[in-house]
């Protein structure tokens, strides 16, 4: 009989399976889990306000419509088969798009709500979501990744595409991750079948989730960006949902003959007055944004002004606004925009991140730290990271700077790769044997030589190294200096040693230690 041996990581990952199979609340399915109810809960609470702020932060300007859209939210959560602290916002985001975090902590942009139609859309939407957080969607996909990541992690390492890397630090990278994740078909059905039936429990008219997908069908056919980018990129339409959906509720429909289902297109209008009366103001916001991005900055000052005409107490728009003149250099009028925007908004870290380089560019550095801390308690940023790196070198206080280069460094965009040379200028001089690698030899005739590595992405000078070598019966010790050494390069250097004719050497004889190296 052939036996089998099987690694101990094979056997511990084994072991974690078979005790973590658990039966899903809402499936009535048994399923493995590596993430506890209580990791879910703790992940939601730490990942549910970084993650707001990433997406434009929460809707303030209209408190009652966060109000109304939470209320239908726990309306819906108090029928759900599984008991969690449920949290409904409203974001101040323009993209079409809900997401549910693990524990049941979820959002839904301002620009999904301009495209219902009613109570009863909102409740299959945030019905949806619900089961995503009770039946453990996202806790799903964080199993189906560690044991991806342990399967990889023998023999390769394998980075998942992240659209926010080039942004975000930190632990909220792993939020910015979950409300991105393309969910399975599988979850997306079971949320559709299970969230139908959620609305019916609460009182709602479950045609309204039939209507719901066809609209999503019928405007993901028509290559909408804004709805490609939100909603559809991790819940996809299909016209296999909407025959799904039709079938369930076409079962239901007999049993609820004579109860009387709400569909609340009058509520939900009255909640959204706000919204309606100021959609030219949003539309104006919006193609600001795009003149952004096409390099046509009047214009989008134009349109910004013209919407904060329309909406005074709206902060997105002074912000926006903040932004362009911060990028126009003009620093001052950048700081009293973003003033302003702070008076109506003090919860949204984008005021501060831009506050704080407008008064670093002034070199105003106190006032500057100050804001740069606070947009980066509410939400990590390269940026903020990086800039809090220069202020702490012009400060002369390298320790403090290499800790924020090397944390905005994670992020992959240009600032993380600015931020990653600073780091290794700075670190370089500190341990310059983690960049710089010397290999010994010697020629036929005995002359010993030093190969010196720069393995960093900078030009080093003046690097001393020293070399020691076993000579015939004595320790040969020898000191050189490397001028100049490009970055990801390599130069031959002569120690001036050279072993004695007739000896036999070996690599054990020679050796090198870096000393120092400074940056250029």
């Amino acid at each position: 009989m052939q036996l089998k041996f099987y690694s101990p990581f094979f056997i511990l990952l084994l072991s974690a399976v078979i005790t973590s199979c658990a039966v899903n609340p809402v499936t009535g399915r048994n399923e493995i889990s590596l993430v506890s109810e209580a990791q879910e809960r703790a992940i939601g609470e730490q990942q549910y306000g970084t993650s707001q702020q990433s997406q434009g932060g929460e809707f303030t300007v209209d408190q009652t419509l966060s109000d109304y859209v939470n209320t239908v939210g726990q309306r819906i959560a108090a029928v759900s088969d599984r008991p969690l602290d449920y949290e409904f916002v409203v974001l101040n985001n323009s993209v079409p798009n809900a997401w549910a975090l693990p524990g049941g902590k979820i959002a839904v942009n301002r620009g999904l709500l301009t495209e219902l139609k009613s109570e009863a859309e909102l409740a299959a939407v945030l019905g949806h979501e619900v089961v995503h957080a009770a039946a453990g969607h996202g806790a799903q996909a964080m199993t189906r990744g560690t044991l991806l990541q342990g399967v990889l992690a023998v023999g390769a390492i394998a980075l998942q595409d992240n659209d926010y890397g080039d942004y975000i630090v930190g632990a909220s990278q792993l939020g910015a991750q979950l409300i991105t994740t393309r969910y399975s078909r599988e979850a997306e059905r079971e949320s559709d079948y299970y969230g139908i039936q959620y609305m019916v429990a609460a009182g709602y008219d479950p045609r309204a989730a039939v209507s719901l997908q066809e609209t999503f069908v019928r405007l993901s056919e028509g290559n909408n960006p804004g709805w490609l980018d939100g909603l559809f990129a991790s819940h996809p339409p299909s016209q296999e949902r909407v025959i799904n959906n039709q079938a369930l509720v076409d079962e239901l429909m007999p049993q609820l003959q004579g109860i009387d289902l709400e569909n609340g297109e009058v509520r939900y209008q009255q909640a959204m007055a706000f919204l309606e009366e100021n959609a030219e103001a949003y539309d104006l916001f919006d193609e600001a944004q795009l003149a952004i991005a096409d390099g046509e900055l009047d214009i989008a000052l134009l349109n910004l002004n013209a919407a904060i005409n329309m909406v005074p107490r709206e902060a997105r728009f002074k912000g926006l606004k903040g932004d362009i003149l911060l990028n126009q250099r003009d620093y001052r009028s950048a700081i009293n925009t973003y003033d302003a925007a702070i008076n109506n908004d003090d919860s949204y870290y984008d005021y501060y991140l831009g506050r704080g380089v407008a008064y670093a560019r002034l070199g105003e550095r106190t006032q500057a730290r100050a804001d740069l801390e606070s947009s980066a308690s509410l939400l990590p940023t390269a940026i903020a990271m990086n800039e809090l790196g220069k202020l702490s070198l012009v400060d002369n206080d390298k320790t403090l700077a290499k800790q924020y280069f090397n944390q905005a460094a994670q992020a992959q965009g240009r600032v993380g790769q600015e931020a990653s040379l600073s780091f290794t200028r700075l670190d370089l001089e500190d341990n310059p044997g983690n960049y710089i690698s010397v290999q010994m030899f010697a020629n036929d005739d005995g002359r010993i030589f030093g190969r010196v590595f720069n393995n960093s992405s900078i030009e080093v000078a003046n690097t001393r190294i020293e070399f020691a070598a076993v000579l015939g019966n004595r320790l040969g010790q020898q000191s050189r200096i490397v001028s100049s050494l490009p970055a990801n390069s390599y130069v031959d250097v002569s120690t001036g040693m050279r072993f004695p004719e007739g000896q036999v050497w070996t690599g054990e004889q020679m050796q090198a230690n870096v000393i120092s190296a400074s940056t250029q």
